[in-house]
């Protein structure tokens, strides 16, 4: 029976402020609290010169770094355009410089120019080399965790379409990974081709952003598929409300509170947002954990919607209750 319109009212009230609550908490508090945890920069240079640079660093900053020692300026180069590190600090008689990757986060970057210049006498400004700088078309990096959210709900309406539309199996699957595959090509030839914000292999690109779609919107099938239409619901909250605010994609996993960094790159927008950000920008370096993050979740989705298929089959009409309802009450004629 219909619950009364007073209760219904009441429901509505309530609802709507845990709601609200719910995803101020997602957003706003991991935003409120980035501050660097552990992350990775790089210390080149002669012991005599490099440790007490450490040493000042890990005093300073307690926690907040986590120190890669290289023997040289060229090793530590190379850590930056792989994404060992976010950057290096090169220490020698000549002074300190900074090496940096704003591609990889233009957030850390201006984070580890301010720490290191702290620790220059009288604060002067330390030379700072950008390794692998951010495109012209986007200098402030803000394209890509901007383009997060609609890929989110690119696969969120994918996987609600499938369902809605009464896809089951097979056909669900084709859905999913057709849809998937024609948003990476869309969106490639907006932020490649057009926009200029992505810089990478194009083929690469496109792959990464149909995978991260696929992987949501087969999560999202999967789970209507196993809980009914509730799935949607369910997998839109965790897809938007938690992986999107926890992806770190607008400044990195390493600046958010712990755990949620770790749990960011878990779900498919993080795991999407690494792997776009490693293919576009780092010619692929680090790109194995989110590209295997993301092929699991889109496996057990489709996984889901495949097995679901073979199990919700169509009964045959002879067992119809309402066909041989039909039938037994037909009036012969003649």
């Amino acid at each position: 029976m219909p619950s009364s319109p007073p209760r219904r009212l009441i429901a509505v009230m309530l609802l709507i402020p845990l709601v609200a609550a719910l995803a101020l908490w997602a957003f706003a508090w991991p935003a409120a609290r980035i501050a660097p945890r552990d992350l990775p920069l790089g210390i080149a240079g002669p012991p005599a010169a490099a440790d007490p640079l450490a040493s000042g660093l890990e005093r300073d900053h307690r926690g907040a770094f986590e120190l890669h020692r290289y023997s040289d300026e060229a090793a530590a180069r190379r850590a930056v355009e792989s994404r060992a590190v976010y950057g290096a600090v090169v220490a020698g008689p000549e002074g300190v410089r900074l090496l940096t990757a704003s591609a990889a986060s233009p957030v850390v970057a201006q984070l580890l120019t301010q720490a290191v210049t702290a620790r220059a006498p009288g604060r002067t400004p330390v030379p700072v080399v950008d390794v692998v700088p951010t495109p012209s078309a986007d200098p402030r990096g803000g394209v890509l965790g901007a383009s997060l959210l609609p890929l989110a709900l690119a696969g969120i309406v994918t996987g609600a379409a499938v369902t809605v539309l009464g896809l089951r199996g097979t056909w669900a699957a084709l859905g999913l990974t057709g849809a998937a595959a024609a948003a990476g090509v869309a969106v490639a030839a907006l932020a490649h081709s057009w926009l200029g914000v992505l810089t990478g292999d194009w083929w690469a690109e496109a792959g990464s952003i149909g995978l991260t779609v696929l992987a949501i919107g087969a999560a999202v099938a999967g789970l209507a598929t196993l809980i009914g239409r509730a799935g949607i619901a369910l997998g839109s909250v965790v897809m938007v409300l938690l992986g999107n605010s926890f992806s770190g994609v607008t400044s990195a996993p390493e600046l958010l509170p712990a755990p949620i960094g770790a749990i960011g790159q878990w779900l498919p927008p993080g795991a999407g947002g690494s792997l776009l950000r490693s293919v576009a920008y780092f010619d692929g370096s680090a790109a194995g954990t989110p590209l295997l993050t993301l092929s699991l979740w889109a496996a057990l989705g489709l996984a889901a919607v495949l097995a679901g298929g073979r199990i919700s089959k169509p009964a045959p009409a002879g067992d119809d209750p309402v066909a041989e309802n039909r039938t037994a009450t037909a009036v012969p004629v003649g």
